[in-house]
């Protein structure tokens, strides 16, 4: 049943799901744990009900305390270094590699050449979005082929984004929709470089590879249709702001749009229509869901439209939507040990 307070539209209430007596807890292995995602996802693994940590692995971290770095100690338990080699020396239910790309692939090839394999490994890199051997993880529009899934390629931030845009309309295009993402320095990672380098990105906005990025290729494969896909980096740390713009093959409204848009996610409680209220990323931060609204149409050319999306690039940009499809494989609730931030009373 969805919930309506004023413009905004929630398919769902905030509440995290308590762990179901039917449930096996299962053990997860998480290499990768320093970057800024892996901390996310510590915290989140720390508060869900049906989740235990096997090991976090992070080389520069190794014998440090996880309470050092995030928000969770589970029992003073620590950072180890988890190579390629001897990853499959360590047993966990779960695997997720939350790597740059290229770097999750060793993993992956030592794992699977193992005779025992764990019941699911969640990749987070682009090493497995553009190959049909994995299941993508966009689990409001995949989440059929995510049940039966033993291997999930997560999502980019980016992509998430602009395909929760860009799917309700696919039948109605009619020429390639642009994509304008603005993004928190945060998902630049924590190597240096220019795009989370304070004193290049003060007081203004970093355009970066402009053509044939990563988010691009698989935004448009996924949808298999062809997009534009401009990205830019803020000066905030956190968040991705997502604006669309397209052509439709027939004259529209705001309020059409919306209720389009209502439809096309009413049973994805992760999802907040926001109407013709133009989403912020200062109210998405933290969250693991998506905000979409913004609606605007042309008053000349009724047929040109352009709408915004936002998401917490390392929560439902990474993390939390990690943790909606392990919860979606294991029959779990689909929001167990996460919050689509919505408060019942409207505040």
């Amino acid at each position: 049943m969805s919930a309506n307070t004023g413009n905004k539209t929630w398919a769902g209430a905030a509440k995290t799901e308590l762990k179901p007596a039917r449930f096996e807890t299962l053990s997860v292995g998480l290499v990768g744990a320093r970057g800024y995602v892996g901390i996310e996802l510590l915290e989140i693994i720390g508060s869900h009900p049906l989740l235990d940590l096997e090991y976090a692995s992070s080389r520069l971290f190794e014998g440090a305390r996880i309470s050092e770095h995030a928000k969770v100690s589970f029992g003073g338990q620590k950072f180890e270094h988890i190579t390629s080699e001897n990853v499959v020396e360590r047993s966990a239910d779960i695997v997720i590699l939350a790597l740059p790309d290229a770097a999750a692939t060793p993993f992956i090839d030592a794992i699977e050449a193992c005779p025992k394999n764990p019941r699911l490994i969640v990749d987070l890199s682009a090493d497995k979005r553009f190959t049909n051997d994995w299941v993508y993880g966009l689990p409001e529009h995949n989440a059929a082929a995510l049940r039966s899934a033993t291997r999930i390629s997560n999502p980019g931030c980016y992509a998430t984004a602009a395909q929760l845009v860009l799917r309700p309309l696919l039948p109605l295009l009619t020429e390639t929709p642009h994509c304008f993402g603005v993004s928190g320095y945060s998902g630049a990672g924590k190597n240096r470089s220019d795009r989370n380098d304070h004193r290049a990105l003060a007081n203004g906005v970093l355009p970066y590879k402009l053509v044939n990025h990563t988010h691009e290729r698989e935004i448009a494969t996924h949808l298999d249709a062809n997009v534009r896909f401009s990205p830019h980096v803020a000066p905030f740390f956190r968040g991705i702001a997502m604006t669309v713009q397209v052509r439709l093959s027939e004259y529209t409204s705001a309020a059409a749009l919306r209720e389009l848009y209502i439809a096309a996610y009413h049973d994805h409680p992760l999802i907040e229509i926001t109407g013709e209220d133009t989403p912020r990323v200062q109210e998405i931060v933290g969250r693991d869901g998506a905000e979409i609204g913004g609606f605007s149409v042309n008053p000349e050319r009724p047929d040109e439209v352009a709408m915004v999306c936002t998401i917490d690039n390392l929560r439902k940009g990474a993390a939390s939507q990690a943790i909606q499809n392990i919860n979606l494989t294991q029959g779990f609730g689909e929001l167990t040990g996460l919050s689509t931030g919505f408060k019942e009373n409207g505040e």
